[in-house]
């Protein structure tokens, strides 16, 4: 904490942003952002709501997946357990783990139109334009998959001319990428654009049973295509995608180091086919329309080394792996009627929208596990459908009122040998929106939201008898109030957005875990489970800002401050949890820095991020450690290429990405402790880029 204080100093006196542009000497100007995933599309300066915008690899190190960017946006944590940090908590709430459960995720996450929420592992960023972080519910938007906030990735769009661009990574523990990009116009009214990538490593762990240093490598390959069609009133998009991950996953050690002993190393693997289709046209003179379907299909296979040993480790160790294997396929399907300017209800005063939504999410689970007789299957299906509504009217000068609400049928179909249930929710949200804007182009904004989250239920075969009263949960409700303040001024050189909020939180889902004795075995069962909470809050504030101080010079910095609570909680075993701050919620987290330009071709860039300590688990006290990382990066651009040196987490600091709490160590005779896993090391690289 004491290292944090001078880079604290520095946030009170720049609150900052999440989106740093790529700078050059003749920068005079902040450009405007535009923000996608909102019913129209809005710059962030103008968007009533806590938001910032990414864009991946125009921003100093490169950079392969959404994990190695959610630190550039205040109040956003995952949690990893893999080969990469696929949960995203916002404002402290989000899954964090997902083992033979059905997953209902807090946080949504759409790229391209397509929902691909709880399959994170699939969110590679090559070639990707931007990634747009909507923080609080966003239940109006996208439903029960929003109750935290939104992730929604969005790729580049074909060019006006034809292109080609190549780019060539390399870097410590092997690291290579190799990535292209061609794009142009099919004819006067459409273009294409087709991006190809693969990216390995060897991982940042070494087996020393195995004798080897890449149990935890990485192969990752991403193909996607788009293509974009426009008439004089309508316009076409088709997006295509393959992303075929193939990595190792042997993070865990029984020291809590890099160095791993395990004769079964795990793996984390995903196969994941997805397109989109989208289209907007004019229905009338008066009234905008928008459709967008998405189709996703995965298989998804995880597995791990339970006793992170070999057999004959120790006299009373045990062995045993576990493997999830999972086929899933989503379609989703939005339409929405929209009024365009000055041509809404009531002689033009009421703007207004109506849609539809419906989603079908499929999941088919095989767990082979070594203390199971045979392999566990079950099988799930979501079916979720939503109607919404919004309008939204100027009061009096400068001011507008909003009003949204989205009703939804929430239905689950769950078939296993232990369980089979069929619950159903219908759950409501909404907001109201104020704001105003000033002569400045200063915007002010209050709301209030209701978020929603359905219920859901456990399926652990071991919840039974004292225990079988936590098979079902309830649905979690959500009230978000927000007061927010954006501006851009000086001349357009410095953007600066604050946001105060308070999340009221009822019937809180919980994921947590208790201990039961393996029968003739040393070791025990760790069920985890999901319950509810009484009542609970998270409230804090999110500061961002950038600022071009010359031509040469560009500073960005952003905070967010979190404070959270349980209210009248007590777990299962007892315990009386009032007052106790919530899992994965840190209580700061700061990411800041400056990018200066030589000339015209060479700069540099230099970023510190960090992030307070927090809870890895309600079931347990194990917590992380606050941390400061280091990055910065060179780079030399030429008129038709580029090369970049960058550097992530220079000192080396090490920090954990995941942790549990139990005994996995027959040296201590099975005694509870914390385990964790590590986060990325220092890790230095260089990147040629060249385009024709």
């Amino acid at each position: 904490m004491i290292r944090a204080v001078p880079v604290l100093i520095l946030l009170g006196a720049l609150p900052c942003v999440s989106v740093a542009q790529s700078q050059s000497a003749s920068l005079d100007y902040l450009e405007e952002v535009v923000v996608t995933a909102e019913f129209r599309d809005t710059s962030i300066a103008g968007l009533p709501a806590s938001a910032s915008v990414i864009r991946p690899n125009e921003d100093g190190t490169v950079v392969q997946h959404l994990e190695e960017v959610l630190a550039r946006a205040p109040n956003v944590n995952f949690a990893s357990g893999a080969s990469r940090g696929r949960y995203i908590q916002i404002r402290g709430i989000g899954e964090r783990g997902q083992f033979s459960e059905p997953l209902n995720s807090s946080v949504g996450l759409i790229v391209d139109g397509v929902d691909l929420s709880g399959a994170g592992a699939a969110a590679t960023l090559f070639d990707v334009a931007q990634v747009e972080v909507l923080r609080g519910p966003q239940g109006t938007l996208y439903g029960a998959n929003a109750l935290a906030g939104l992730i929604n990735i969005v790729t580049n769009d074909p060019t006006p001319e034809h292109s080609v661009s190549l780019r060539l990574d390399a870097g410590d523990y092997d690291t290579r990428g190799i990535g292209g990009v061609i794009a142009g116009p099919l004819g006067p009214n459409a273009g294409y654009r087709v991006a190809v990538q693969r990216y390995t490593d060897d991982g940042f762990m070494e087996n020393d049973f195995q004798r080897k240093d890449d149990t935890s490598d990485r192969d990752e390959q991403t193909y996607r295509a788009k293509f974009v069609w426009r008439g004089e009133n309508v316009r076409w998009r088709l997006s295509l995608g393959h992303v075929d991950v193939d990595n190792g996953y042997d993070a865990f050690s029984l020291d809590n180091d890099r160095t791993t002993l395990s004769d079964e190393p795990g793996h984390d693997r995903q196969d994941t086919d997805y397109g989109s289709i989208g289209i907007a046209l004019d229905a009338s003179s008066r009234v905008a329309f928008e459709a967008s379907l998405g189709v996703v299909s995965s298989d998804i296979d995880y597995g791990y080394d339970e006793d992170w040993s070999f057999t004959g480790f120790h006299p009373i160790g045990y062995t045993s792996t576990d493997r999830y294997r999972r086929e899933r396929d989503t379609l989703n399907v939005d339409a929405r009627f929209i009024s365009k300017p000055g041509q809404g209800l009531a002689n033009g005063t009421w703007d207004w929208l109506a849609g539809i939504y419906t989603l079908r999410d499929q999941v088919d689970l095989v767990r082979d596990y070594t203390y199971l007789a045979a392999p566990f299957e079950s099988e799930y299906e979501v079916e979720r459908l939503a109607i919404y509504a919004e309008i939204s009217r100027a009061i009096a000068q400068r001011w507008r009122l909003t009003v949204g609400a989205r009703f939804e049928q929430h239905k689950s179909d769950y078939d296993s040998v232990e369980v089979n249930i069929r619950p159903e929710d219908d759950l409501f949200g909404g907001r109201v929106l104020l704001e105003r804007d000033f002569d400045d182009g200063a915007l002010v904004y209050a709301g209030v939201t209701q978020g929603y989250k359905s219920g859901g239920f456990n399926i652990g075969g071991s919840l039974e008898g004292n225990l079988a009263d936590l098979r079902e949960y309830d649905p979690e409700t959500l009230w978000n109030v927000e007061l927010g303040y954006k501006t851009r001024t000086y001349d357009e050189r410095l953007s600066l957005r604050a946001a105060v909020f308070r999340m009221q939180r009822r019937d809180i889902q919980i994921s947590t875990s208790t201990e039961r004795p393996i029968p003739n075995s040393p070791a025990v069962e760790f069920i985890v489970y999901t319950g509810n909470a009484a009542e609970g809050f998270n409230q804090g504030l999110e500061l961002e800002a950038e600022l071009a101080v010359s031509e040469r010079l560009s500073l960005f910095a952003n905070v967010g401050w979190l404070d959270s609570e349980y209210e009248d909680y007590i777990d299962s075993s007892g315990r009386d949890l009032d007052g106790r701050e919530q899992a994965h919620a840190p209580s700061y987290q700061f990411f800041a820095g400056a990018e200066y330009a030589f000339n015209e071709r060479l700069s540099a860039r230099v970023e510190v991020e960090g992030k307070d300590e927090y809870f890895f688990s309600d079931s347990h006290s194990a917590k992380s450690q606050s941390y400061e990382l280091i990055n910065a990066s060179i780079a030399y651009r030429a008129e038709h290429w580029g090369v970049r040196l960058w550097g992530r987490n220079l000192g080396d600091e090490d920090y954990f990405v995941r942790g549990f709490q139990f005994g996995n160590d027959p040296r201590d005779f099975y005694t509870s402790r914390p385990f964790t896993q590590l986060g990325e090391p220092r890790l230095v690289g260089v990147s040629v880029e060249a385009s024709w």
